[in-house]
């Protein structure tokens, strides 16, 4: 079952082994996220039509984790403690946050001794002393605690030295280290460490609804949350990493995409109710944006699809014209230029010459969005997916084809439900033949064991990509790489059965995926 909750609806879908569907449903969100997965998940089995003991895995996917850092709402105080001191002492931690989220989040901040060079050459012994004394300071006021330290995706011994102190001395807190999260830059990597931590509060709530609504229905499934890159991570690992779900809406939508059209190079366009968002896939996954990317006004240095998002969408059915509503929306334009049929009620000829004007507008935008997402790419096909993808034309100048995959109304589920689970890996290394292919064997080693970690069926594990970045500036040549792997859920492979509510037949053949 694949589970996507938007701002305007929550979609929902069942996949079968063969990645068929065979039911979907989408229903009106609501602000209360335990309440919108509970409504998805009875709208598909009150049908009568699926054993809930039949469904092996779970998959949901939301955008609301970005929506509390914009809002400042369920945020944790976080406690930073940065590794690197005398050297990374002219910036303070959160210097460059914006005021207002600043102060929600900080609980005391705090810089000590150790750290190393981009060669792995030790800065300064870690100061443990010091790290205890930050611990004892921060207690009873810091819900969380977020760990940097100097190139420590290089070497993270110093993060994991001073997790495990803050651990014993704090007790039950929730400790962010940077090297799991963030890439190279400092400043940028521990900002992303600090969001983590504060976003950790919220991501366990949604992880105890989830499980609560799988146990309300009866079910005995694997759950799993979406992350950034069109992958899954186990729940109770992804709870660990709340930062990487953000952007996991627009991957969800690719992903499910591609799954309907079976193009794994494309354009895609997402219509939602209030916004319309266009990216690209690039062998089946998003392409990810190169820049910095900026959360709540907070510089990161995460990896999000790259993205196009206009602020126009379908806007909601229940308001349009239409169906009755008061409302003149751009799914009424589309209705009177004959593009799309919805609703039972006619568009009222006095508002047709403005709704025209508007779409008009909108077919302008959207062909600049799909130009420069695709640029270099001439003759890439474009899918439109999305509840208000009917407002979409079906050319666009200078564009290639137009696709409409099945189910692409709910593709966001749907790629919910589809998606591996992933594990990357990353390391900058001397840019020799040698050592370059070296970093890369260990580096896939450690790219399936990550995934693994998160989820995957270590059986079937493979890896999906590896990138070569060669960096600047540098005295002696340097590559950063990073790999990614992928594999299916492992989760219990069963049998459908009738709606009898009894448990579903285990397969005989473990050889076959799940999903």
């Amino acid at each position: 079952m694949g589970i996507d909750v938007g701002s305007t609806n929550t979609d929902t879908v069942l996949v079968d082994a063969d990645g068929v569907v065979t039911a979907r449903a989408k229903v009106p969100a609501v602000a209360d996220l335990a309440e919108c997965i509970d409504t998805a998940v009875s709208s598909l089995l009150v049908r009568g039509t699926v054993d809930p003991a039949a469904v092996c895995a779970i998959s949901l996917g939301t955008d609301r984790t970005q929506d509390s850092v914009d809002a400042g709402a369920d945020l944790r105080r976080v406690a930073v403690l940065r590794i690197g001191a005398p050297l990374s002492g002219a910036i303070p931690p959160m210097a460059t946050w914006p005021a207002g989220l600043r102060s929600m989040v900080d609980a005391g901040t705090a810089i000590v001794a150790g750290g190393c060079e981009l060669d792995g050459t030790r800065i300064a012994p870690l100061d443990e002393r010091a790290v205890a004394r930050f611990a004892d300071a921060v207690a009873g006021r810091a819900d969380a605690v977020a760990v940097t330290a100097v190139f420590s995706p290089v070497d993270p011994a110093d993060e994991l030295r001073a997790a495990r102190i803050l651990a014993d001395r704090l007790g039950p807190v929730t400790v962010s280290a940077s090297h799991e999260i963030g890439s190279m830059g400092l400043l940028e990597r521990e900002n992303a460490t600090v969001l983590n931590a504060a976003l950790s509060g919220g991501v366990e709530h949604t992880a105890s609804a989830l499980r609560a609504v799988v146990r309300r229905h009866g079910m005995d499934a694997e759950c799993f949350l979406t992350q950034r890159d069109g992958t899954l991570r186990a729940l109770g690992h992804a709870t660990r990493f709340p930062i990487l779900a953000i952007g996991s809406g627009p991957a969800n939508s690719m992903r499910g995409g591609a799954h309907g059209s079976g193009l794994a190079d494309a354009v895609v366009v997402d219509v939602g109710g209030s916004r319309t968002t266009v990216g690209r896939l690039v062998d089946g996954f998003p392409d990810e944006s190169t820049s910095p990317y900026t959360i709540g006004g907070v510089v990161t240095n995460l990896r999000l699809p790259d993205l196009v998002v206009l602020p126009l969408g379908g806007g909601s059915l229940r308001d349009a014209r239409c169906n009755g509503g008061p409302l003149a929306t751009l799914t009424d334009a589309a209705v009177a230029d004959g593009r799309t049929t919805a609703g039972g009620v006619g568009v009222p000829e006095s508002d047709r010459a403005g709704l025209a004007r508007r779409l008009a507008r909108y077919d302008q935008l959207l062909a600049e969005a799909v130009d420069r997402i695709g640029l270099g790419a001439h003759g890439l096909p474009v899918l439109v997916v999305g509840g208000g993808g009917g407002i979409a034309p079906d050319r666009l100048p200078g564009i290639g084809r137009v696709v409409r995959p099945p189910h692409g109304e709910v593709a966001n589920a749907v790629g919910a439900a589809v998606a591996p689970v992933g594990g990357t890996a990353e390391r900058i290394c001397g840019g020799r033949p040698d050592l370059l292919r070296r970093a890369v064997e260990e580096l896939s080693a450690e790219a399936v064991d990550h995934a693994v970690q998160a989820g995957a069926w270590p059986e079937r594990v493979r890896v999906a990509g590896v990138e070569e970045i060669p960096l600047s500036y540098l005295r002696d040549p340097a590559v950063r790489v990073r790999v990614r792997a992928v594999g299916p859920p492992l989760v219990p492979p069963r049998m459908p059965g009738p709606p009898s509510g009894r448990p579903g037949v285990p397969s005989r053949s473990p050889a076959r995926s799940p999903r």
